[in-house]
């Protein structure tokens, strides 16, 4: 499978700052809360994810969106990177509301995820 966009997240220190913002504001409905920290926007076929996240306001250099890309095998993504010597944020995949994610920088710093969603 070919890299895909299937999300993307955008990390906020206040998330009902952000859902009224992106809602009231930028005319986007509310799809789903998944409880304090995480909701989805509806965005057409690419779903807008709002997390709160305090590292959004604390740290200058980190981005404030991710880009959120599909997998079939998140553990041979996981030793793909590794063995090109990604910079890791999360390197063990991790439970999250669609299936289980690791999160990674680009040269850059900016912010990628990878998503396995659950069948």
């Amino acid at each position: 499978m070919k890299n895909q966009i299937c999300v993307i997240s955008i990390y906020v220190p206040n998330l009902n700052k952000a859902i009224d913002f992106y809602t009231n504001t930028l005319g986007f409905e509310l799809h789903k809360q998944y409880g304090p920290k995480l909701a989805s926007l509806v965005n057409g076929d690419l779903p807008l994810v709002l997390e709160e996240n305090d590292s959004a306001s604390n740290n200058q250099n980190a981005s404030g969106v991710a880009l959120g890309l599909q997998t079939e095998d998140i553990y041979e993504k996981v030793k793909f990177l590794k063995d090109k010597e990604v910079h890791f944020i999360i390197d063990e995949p991790t439970d999250c509301p669609p299936g289980k994610f690791i999160s990674f920088r680009d040269p850059f710093g900016n912010i990628l995820e990878y998503l396995q969603f659950e069948d």
